[in-house]
């Protein structure tokens, strides 16, 4: 073992531990000068204060660390929903930034200079404060389709009743390995045979057929329940049954999305524009239709670029999820580390306990990305 490559390692060991010590000891020391004990037993004691969204069951009643559950399902639905909305949108965008259309390149962007130069917690203010406040109160909403309404408090929506419905969850788990098995299959005789197979219409139709079966055979049942007015007192109206999504989501997952799709329309058009104009006429003198130039030749190697700085956005956007604490939306860093720890004065364990938690979400997400990435990636044969 070669001591000059040994030394560095077990001097750098040294001085994190030395330094985790050093404020280690001195937490300790300042916590027993004012009373406090460390430790995670507050997680099992009464929180007493209510939530106003919550995805799961909560009232005061619960423990803390149902709120903490409370406030982690609330941080993950709004970051699932702006990863899905703003890679959609980004895609979108940064395809029409490529357009030979004058009006439609110009249009993508305006989008992205003015959305991106603007900063988020300002976007959340303006869908908070003046977009969202500006909707009518729910005894004048209009509905939308004659069963939703937008309303001031909120946007009501028709939910499903469902019966047997682990039934129609097993037919969906069966439409993706039967997809699964579809794509190793098209992927196997391409590379032996170069056939292709329409795997994506193939693919819809088991998404179609597997559940609809479902309700055939399998007696799975739905009903629908709309959202009724509902009188609170002489001037106070809400709706009840349904599905509601409260302002502070819709204004938190519109800013993030907006904001985010920027980036991800950039990379989208920086990785199609990093594919040689050589090989798309390589591809086209060879036969291949436009569509099959695009899935074959362009997004294969567009994705090596567009992939790694995407990721990075989706980490942007599930940190950004904490600025949700400005227009009161109830997440991990408003529920936790704000009321909880107000509460309770335990700091350094909520602290402590939150910054995992990003953590946690964060590397989980660059797994899931890198995953995909080696998986895509072109290896060379």
């Amino acid at each position: 073992m070669n001591i000059k490559k040994l030394l560095p390692q077990l001097l750098t060991l040294l001085v994190l531990i030395l330094i985790f010590g050093f404020f280690s000891y001195n937490a300790q020391l300042n916590m027993e000068n004012r009373g406090l004990e460390f430790g995670f037993d507050f997680l099992k004691y009464e929180a007493s204060f209510d939530i106003q969204f919550s995805l799961i069951e909560y009232d005061g009643s619960h423990s803390y660390f149902r709120a903490y559950l409370v406030g982690l399902l609330n941080t993950i639905l709004v970051s699932v929903i702006g990863i899905i909305f703003a890679t959609i949108l980004g895609i979108v965008v940064g395809v029409a930034r490529l357009s030979k259309n004058f009006l439609i390149e110009r249009t993508a962007a305006i989008y992205v200079e003015f959305f991106r130069n603007i900063p988020l917690l300002l976007q959340i203010f303006f869908w908070y404060f003046a977009a969202l406040r500006a909707l009518p109160l729910p005894e004048n909403a209009e509905p939308i389709l004659g069963v939703s309404f937008l309303t001031i408090k909120g946007f009501f929506v028709p939910s499903l009743i469902w019966n047997n419905l682990d039934i129609f969850i097993y037919s969906i788990i069966a439409a993706i390995i039967s997809i699964f098995f579809v794509k190793m299959y098209a992927r196997k005789k391409q590379d032996n045979q170069g056939i292709q197979t329409p795997v994506l219409k193939i693919s819809i139709g088991l998404s179609i057929f597997l559940p609809l079966l479902s309700f055939i055979l399998g007696g799975v049942d739905a009903s629908v329940e709309l959202p009724v007015i509902k009188q609170l007192s002489q001037s106070s109206f809400t709706y009840e049954g349904g599905i509601k999504l409260p302002p502070e989501l819709i204004a938190l997952a519109l800013a993030l999305s907006l904001y985010t799709a920027t980036f991800i329309a950039e990379n989208v058009r920086a990785g199609v524009q990093g594919v040689g104009k050589g090989q798309k006429e390589a591809a086209a003198s060879i036969g291949l239709t436009p569509n099959q130039i695009l899935k074959l030749v362009v997004m294969p190697q567009a994705l090596r670029i567009i992939i790694p700085p995407t990721t990075n956005q989706y980490l942007n956007l599930t940190k950004n999820s904490s600025l949700a604490a400005a227009i009161a939306y109830p997440d991990l860093v408003l529920i936790f580390a704000g009321t909880a720890l107000m509460q309770t004065g335990s700091a350094i364990e909520i602290v402590s306990i939150t910054m995992l938690t990003y953590l946690t979400l964060s590397i989980t997400i660059s797994i899931l990305m890198n995953w995909y990435n080696n998986k895509i990636a072109i290896r060379e044969k």
